[in-house]
């Protein structure tokens, strides 16, 4: 791709409820709709640079996908974000000083009304020893005490009062 002039990246995500999606995904990112037709949308989003479609269609259990992010340059920015999402009402949770994917990182979650979850990291350090646990989804945070841990069968759907566990590394 080296002569190529990448734009942005582009993640199209099938949803159960676009008008659901497009609600969380508006909350998420603080921007409008760049397009909107029946069982779709697109947002534009210029920081971080993102074509991000939804699609609305019926599916019985979450994909494969483990889970969406948006790299920062510090833990300031994590947490930023992390007012943002709470004062426009998503349930947030977070894992700071985590060990995961053999870096350690400050993070916070949300998870979008079909289950995808979304993270607002930074690295701390990267490249740690194999031989170093990973932690992701275990040193949450804990919002209430209705929050559940990471891989509880319970952690996977729509978050609500009584469902929020984090996505794991996989």
């Amino acid at each position: 791709m080296e002569n190529i002039k990448t734009l942005k990246p582009h993640v199209s995500l099938n949803v159960r409820d676009v008008k659901k999606s497009i609600e969380f995904y508006q909350k998420l990112f603080g921007i409008e709709l760049a397009k909107v037709r029946t069982g779709y949308a697109k947002f534009d989003v210029l920081n971080p640079p993102l074509n991000l479609a939804l699609n609305e269609t019926s599916f019985s259990e979450r994909g494969v996908l483990s889970h969406l992010g948006i790299q920062v340059a510090s833990t300031e920015d994590v947490l930023k974000t992390k007012a943002r999402w709470e004062e426009i009402g998503l349930i947030t949770r977070d894992e700071m000083q985590t060990s995961c994917c053999y870096a350690l990182q400050d993070k916070t979650w949300a998870r979008d009304p079909d289950g995808n979850e979304w993270e607002v990291f930074v690295v701390l350090k990267d490249n740690l020893e194999e031989s170093d646990p990973c932690e992701c989804g275990t040193k949450l945070l804990e919002k209430t005490e209705k929050t559940a841990t990471c891989c509880s069968p319970n952690a996977v759907g729509t978050i609500n009062e009584t469902n929020t566990g984090a996505a794991c590394c996989r």
